[in-house]
């Protein structure tokens, strides 16, 4: 049998973004319900990973050390309430940079779906920003729209938009394992 998975954001998905990045683990803070929607999709049979853009790395704002540090919080806050990040992708590149892996480019997407041999048609991708969206459409993926983080904005700034759009992740996750 094939393994569901759902692709998720970092910032503004599952935790408080900030304009100012986050650039340590206490800094890091669970939007309400987020760590419980990917308990629920765990429970329902499907497989959570992070695709992130981290451009904080390149700005200088924090290390790869640091990053690593505020991803193991991110897991221990995911374990303690029921649930499990399979994998995190990100990129550590800034906005100007001519890599593929930044969001909106795909690569980050298609080096997931190389590794686990998985069709991005049959793949639930959700996101706060254009530049998501966009990821997900270039391979693709099903992409989901909520509201937290950039997301009211970007519904705001794109209303012409043709896609589930949800308050928030755990919401989302409720269509998702209703799908």
């Amino acid at each position: 049998m094939t393994q569901a998975y759902v692709i998720l954001d970092r910032d503004g998905v599952i935790n408080i973004d900030s304009d100012d990045f986050i650039k340590s683990p206490q800094e890091w803070l669970p939007i309400p319900g987020s760590l419980e929607a990917i308990a629920l999709l765990n429970q329902h049979g499907y497989r959570v990973v992070v695709i992130t853009n981290q451009s904080g790395v390149a700005r200088g704002l924090y290390d790869l050390a640091t990053l690593d540090a505020i991803h193991a919080y991110m897991h221990q806050l995911v374990i303690a309430a029921g649930g499990h990040i399979e994998a995190i992708y990100f990129c550590p590149h800034g906005p100007d940079s001519h890599c593929n892996c930044r969001k909106p480019k795909p690569g980050l997407f298609k080096t997931f779906a190389e590794e686990k041999n998985i069709d991005l048609t049959q793949v639930f991708s959700v996101g706060d920003s254009l530049r998501d969206l966009e990821a997900s459409w270039a391979v693709s993926a099903q992409p989901i729209l909520v509201k937290t983080g950039k997301g009211l904005q970007t519904l705001l700034n794109n209303p012409q938009l043709k896609l589930p759009i949800f308050d928030n992740l755990y919401d989302a996750a409720t269509y998702i394992v209703s799908t």
